[in-house]
């Protein structure tokens, strides 16, 4: 086993050096902390957990309440970049991240919590309307939560508002006036991209007919597909429609093809999420990318701050901005 006394010798610095540097001590320069923690991994060092966890009362693992449809955030295309991202700043600071089991009915998440030990915990992609949910909301383990805001907890969200303002002015920018919009489940993003295509509808001058919004799901292709031919089926269709996500957007793309159409020569397309594999279909799809990494990046540096220092930290939320894909599935008129 690797000892303290090696990695300083390696380095050329004391053992109170590698010493405070792994503890991730204030009085220590940030390029010796890298290169005392870049030696310690490359020679293998494993730091003794029970003995950390004796000074500091910390257990330096930090809890993920994370899932999809599938049980797990690994399988969500959005979701699992927010997670590595999360996962590897955590690390970086010396954290571990252990999923927060949902399967067993007889503890709550708070109850498993503090079994665990976690110095923290990030949800995300869950059904914050839960009762267990929001018991551990409620509870005085410290919490981050990613596109939710909730009272008193620091939350890390997306500017859903201005990345549905940059989509819309780029779509009417294109010349287009019947816009549809098949939304997501009823929530706070669904209401700020809403309320962002109304408002841009209105300041363009444009009535929006009702009949082309239309309720979907996030994520559901079948339901897009569905959606889709409703909306391409009446006696004035839509131009372009616009999805919930990318996903959904695939869904949509598969009625247009079914009902022998093209796009965006005959129906201009547009989603949301800019996720990785839909900037490899031909044609690129037109999208928001929201900025995955520095969600999870924020959720994991949030939260370990407020672990850390907590009498300096205070709930707060932070907005992260996306960006545009102009891509190629919306035609200019």
């Amino acid at each position: 086993m690797v000892s303290m006394k090696e990695i300083a010798a390696a380095c050329g610095v004391s053992v109170a050096t590698v010493s405070k540097a792994l503890s991730d001590h204030h009085d220590i320069g940030e390029k010796t902390k890298q290169l005392v923690r870049e030696t310690a991994d490359r020679m293998g060092y494993l730091p003794n957990l029970s003995a950390r966890y004796l000074k500091t009362n910390r257990s330096y693992n930090i809890g993920v309440l994370f899932e999809d449809a599938a049980q797990s955030g690994l399988t969500h295309d959005f979701f699992s970049s927010v997670l590595e991202s999360l996962k590897n700043t955590a690390q970086s600071r010396g954290y571990d991240i252990t999923f927060l089991n949902t399967s067993s009915p007889d503890m709550s998440y708070v109850e498993r919590a503090q079994y665990r030990g976690f110095d923290g915990v990030a949800i995300a992609c869950v059904d914050f309307t839960n009762p267990k949910v929001q018991e551990l909301l409620r509870s005085s383990v410290k919490v981050v939560t990613v596109d939710y805001i909730a009272d008193n907890r620091t939350a890390v969200v997306s500017d859903n508002i201005e990345g549905m303002n940059q989509l819309m002015n780029y779509v009417l920018g294109q010349g287009h006036t019947r816009i549809a919009y098949i939304h997501g489940d009823e929530g706070r993003v669904t209401r700020q991209r809403l309320a962002s295509y109304y408002r841009c509808m209105e300041e363009h001058g444009i009535r929006v007919s009702g009949e082309y919004i239309k309720p979907g799901l996030y994520r559901d292709r079948q339901l897009a597909y569905d959606r889709t031919v409703e909306l391409l089926s009446m006696d004035e269709p839509p131009t372009c429609i616009l999805y919930p996500d990318d996903v959904a957007a695939f869904g949509g793309v598969n009625a247009i093809r079914a009902l022998g159409l093209r796009f965006p020569e005959d129906i201009s397309v547009a989603g949301y999420d800019g996720i990785r594999v839909m900037q490899y279909s031909e044609p690129r799809l037109t999208t928001v990318r929201q900025d995955m990494e520095a969600l999870g990046r924020l959720a994991a540096e949030s939260l370990i701050d407020e672990i850390e220092r907590p009498m300096a930290t205070a709930p707060m939320i932070h907005t992260v901005e996306g960006q545009l894909l102009t891509g190629q599935t919306v035609k200019k008129l």
